[in-house]
């Protein structure tokens, strides 16, 4: 069973900057097999993808709208992913959930092809 748990959403002014982090564990498990993506809900809307780091690490995707501003990461020794999120614009506000697939070779990818998911974390930009 893997489990995805995330930290690090809050309250902040646009302009500033946040750093989600998603926690993953179960037996087994390494971060270093599993694709990893960020994606984000506001209601009424679908789920749309943030970014994405292919299992091997070697294809990143970030969305038009994040892209310069927003990097995903991986940390193989804690096993957690990241989302550092710069240049926060108000309409960046959102739920912000992480994904994890086992060996999943090509991203972007839509939410269906990720078994695994975080509980969410709401980020509030400010104006």
């Amino acid at each position: 069973q893997v489990q995805l748990v995330q930290s690090g959403g809050g309250l902040v002014q646009a302009g500033g900057s946040l750093r989600l982090a998603c926690a993953a564990s179960g037996r087994s498990f390494s971060i270093s097999n599993y694709a990893m993506a960020w994606f984000r809900q506001v209601q009424g809307k679908e789920r749309e993808l943030v970014s994405a780091i292919t299992w091997r690490g070697e294809s990143t995707f970030y969305a038009d709208f994040v892209k310069d501003r927003f990097t995903i990461s991986r940390d193989a020794a804690k096993n957690t992913a990241y989302l550092q999120m710069n240049t926060l614009r108000p309409e960046d506000t959102a739920n912000y959930y992480c994904a994890a697939e086992y060996r999943l070779p090509y991203v972007p990818a839509p939410p269906s092809d990720f078994a695994y998911w975080g509980q969410g974390a709401l980020v509030i930009v400010s104006s």
